[in-house]
């Protein structure tokens, strides 16, 4: 069962939750015990959109075609809605640098660490 916060976020996104944004969600779910209860939902699918969302894109990789390109901006847009209204300023500057280094290394065809690495320092920053 997907809590109503959830819910209500994934408006036009219920396709990818079968497609591995609701298992995503449910593994950072695990990582923001040091936030506020209420917080824990919303900044686990911040986290699982980014994820979803930089895979579709195909960062790294081949281009995606434009419907995956969109609904990978479409995850990162919502991801960057909800951590606006729920997460401490150090948790959004973290989520942007996480984001940077994921682009920056895709573009160079460097190696970066892995997006969940990246997304888990992000939700811990103080």
């Amino acid at each position: 069962m997907i809590a109503p916060v959830v819910e209500r976020e994934l408006l036009r996104l219920e396709s990818l939750w079968d497609d591995g944004l609701g298992d995503c969600y449910h593994w950072y779910l695990g990582t923001v015990g040091m936030h506020a209860t209420d917080l824990q939902p919303r900044l686990a699918l911040a986290a699982a959109l980014v994820e979803v969302g930089v895979r579709l894109q195909g960062l790294g990789d081949r281009a995606a075609p434009p419907p995956s390109l969109l609904m990978g901006d479409l995850c990162l847009a919502r991801s960057s809605r909800i951590l606006t209204d729920a997460a401490p300023q150090a948790v959004q500057i973290a989520f942007a640098r996480a984001v940077e280094e994921l682009s920056g290394a895709a573009a160079s065809g460097t190696e970066s660490p892995s997006s969940r690495d990246l997304l888990v320092r992000a939700l811990a920053a103080r």
